[in-house]
């Protein structure tokens, strides 16, 4: 393998050994409350002294559409319109990150089994385990494999406000999570760092798989689904059959059935050329 894609390959699994350690960091913080899990209920505190109808409301909204749920019917409906189009890799991508994240969080909840916040606080129902934040992974994971699948179409300032507006979104799921009094300040954090880190296994697996086609040439192709155009290119099976048939017509009897190539031959022998 060359340097270039050796070092980057070295990069790859160097940022995702950091984002991992700093995921199981977060989880071991938010299991013993030290660490970051320290601030939890002042972080709590300060979510609820700013809670006001309007934005209660908003929350809710917000938390909705991030849903987990939600998240995986987005990823369903991406992964529909991909293969409509062709892009079978793609599907593979997105639906390989999303049900992963899934497994990964609820199996990690249930590992952990770490109480939510006092019912109390809390203005919607949730009865799992809080560690980690479901939505805080879900939203990271799926808002991010969409962009990722985006990246290449899309010019520098259609990438620029993408990512400034998917940033925005998965922070805003994660406030909301603490709004709403359903999730520790450690469980937020904890949740993004493991969608982050699921999300870099994911994409550092795409960008090592072969390349191969996985779409099919239509018309526009210029030939029909399934089928590779014949090329035209000097030393391609298109030049070859061209020079073939070039060959058979110059070896040809004339109409006196002789064979220009060869009665010339014979000239050039009897006047001694």
């Amino acid at each position: 393998m060359p340097s270039g894609p050796r070092a980057r390959l070295a990069v790859a699994v160097g940022l995702v050994g950091v984002l991992g350690l700093a995921a199981g960091w977060l989880l071991h913080a938010g299991l013993t409350g030290s660490g970051p899990a320290a601030a939890d209920p002042t972080v709590l505190a300060d979510f609820l002294d700013v809670r006001t109808p309007d934005l209660t409301t908003a929350a809710v909204v917000v938390t909705t559409v991030g849903s987990t749920a939600a998240m995986a019917v987005l990823a369903a409906a991406a992964c529909v319109l991909l293969w409509l189009r062709g892009h079978r890799r793609d599907v593979l991508f997105l639906a390989a990150a999303t049900i992963g994240a899934s497994a990964l969080f609820r199996l990690l909840k249930a590992l952990f089994d770490r109480a939510r916040p006092p019912a109390a606080t809390r203005l919607v129902t949730e009865t799992n385990e809080s560690l980690p934040s479901g939505h805080a992974t879900m939203s990271l994971v799926v808002v991010g494999a969409l962009v990722v699948v985006g990246w290449h179409a899309w010019g520098v300032r259609t990438r620029v406000a993408v990512l400034t507006g998917a940033t925005l979104w998965v922070l805003a799921v994660g406030a909301t999570r603490l709004y709403l009094g359903v999730h520790w300040f450690s469980d937020v954090l904890a949740g993004w760092l493991v969608g982050a880190t699921w999300l870099t296994v994911c994409v550092l697996v795409r960008r090592t798989w072969p390349a191969r086609a996985t779409s099919r040439a239509g018309p526009a192709g210029g030939g029909p689904a399934g089928r590779t155009p014949a090329r035209s290119v000097d030393g391609g099976p298109a030049d070859l059959l061209r020079r073939d048939a070039v060959d058979l017509r110059a070896d040809a009897p004339d109409a006196d059935g002789e064979h220009p190539d060869r009665a010339d031959d014979v000239d050039d022998r009897g006047t001694g050329r």
